[in-house]
């Protein structure tokens, strides 16, 4: 029932954050901020542990190591740049928000580039002559 814990977690803070918000607006952005990190912080555990299945599945399957941890990477820096992105948001800065999220995807699509390559040279030797 952990999710329970941070829901109430974050509706507790949400009406701090709007009682804050009308007198000291920096108090409430860091309040929120601060249980953001709190609640990521929170998950730490349960997102190693995923990790720690996601590799022994890897190794059993045989997988090449580079393209498992390059798939984390990427899903690394999907979660990371969503969670700055609300970050920003929050503090009312869609326009920099915005270019957080362009900047995530495009790392993703650097970091995808060598297992495009591999998929298309598969598909390539699959096909005749």
């Amino acid at each position: 029932m952990e999710i329970v814990q941070v829901v109430a977690l974050g509706l507790i803070v949400t009406v701090l954050a709007l009682i804050l918000k009308e007198q000291k607006p920096v108090f409430a952005f860091l309040l929120i901020s601060f249980t953001g990190v709190a609640i990521f912080l929170f998950l730490l555990g349960k997102i190693s542990s995923v990790i720690g299945i996601l590799q022994q599945l890897a190794d059993k399957s045989q997988v090449n190591h580079m393209f498992f941890i390059t798939i984390l990477k990427i899903i690394g820096i999907a979660y990371i740049a969503e969670f700055g992105a609300q970050v920003v948001r929050d503090a009312g800065q869609e326009s920099i928000a915005s270019k957080i999220e362009l900047a995530g995807k495009i790392l993703i699509m650097v970091m995808a580039i060598p297992i495009i390559t591999v998929i298309i040279e598969t598909v390539m030797k699959l096909m005749p002559a």
